[in-house]
């Protein structure tokens, strides 16, 4: 127990280090194709107009907007991450002002999300499952407090299957990013979440821990040669 505080104390204080640099960050690492990946896992949400969403490690908020468009001023979207300085960044990034009434959100935790059962029309999480220390338990908590038939949505970065691909993408993480780091002062930040990615499990271990938590008809989709993979699962 104590390490696993000691492993989230030590998280919590990477984010709020490279808050400001957060969203560069996640360009930079998926070469400029983070925007396109979050579209994409958005469109398996399934969302309707009214709908209910859970977005969960919303950090800076780069899935809220598109969330609050799919489910329209009749729906609600609840953002939550358990940084406080990445959700005060969170407010700054809403720049489309009448989606803003229809977002909420809220410090918590992924491991024991503070909502009832059955709440929510999806929950997802992107660039944030690697992060925590208990994934499992982050997974069945989506589960828990999404209605039967939702869908629950995980946008991450993954293990190209391609070697050359691979490689390249490696060599990437290993070199640039970490430069760009010492270039900000933050290298051994940015070095490890290089590491964070190429440790993360291949995109079928993920795909097994989606079946574990009770989720049906587990589907994964690689984008763009496989640097990022969408899980998805129905509760």
């Amino acid at each position: 127990m104590k390490q696993l505080q000691n492993e989230r104390d030590y998280i919590n204080a990477i984010f709020s280090s490279i808050v400001h640099h957060y969203d560069l960050m996640n360009t930079l690492l998926s070469l400029n194709q983070d925007k396109y990946w979050r579209r994409f896992a958005i469109s398996k949400t399934e969302l309707d107009r009214g709908g209910i969403a859970l977005d969960v490690c919303c950090g800076t908020g780069g899935m809220l907007p598109g969330l609050a468009r799919s489910v329209s001023s009749q729906g609600n979207v609840v953002g939550i991450d358990f940084n406080k300085k990445m959700l005060k960044k969170a407010v700054e990034n809403l720049p489309e002002k009448n989606l803003t009434h229809c977002i909420k959100l809220v410090q918590g935790e992924a491991t024991n999300l503070p909502f009832g059962e059955d709440l929510y029309d999806c929950a997802t999480i992107s660039f944030g499952l690697r992060n925590i220390p208990n994934m499992r338990k982050t997974i069945s908590e989506m589960k828990r407090v999404v209605k039967p038939g939702g869908k629950v949505v995980s946008l991450e970065f993954s293990t190209p299957m391609n070697p050359l691909i691979r490689q390249t993408y490696y060599q990437y993480l290993n070199y640039w990013v970490p430069l760009l780091g010492k270039i900000i002062n933050r290298e051994e930040t940015y070095q490890r979440l290089s590491d964070s990615i190429m440790s993360f499990p291949h995109q079928r271990k993920i795909g097994e821990l989606f079946k574990k938590a009770g989720l049906d008809n587990t589907l994964y989709f690689e984008l763009t040669g496989g640097i990022a993979t969408v899980h998805v699962g129905t509760a």
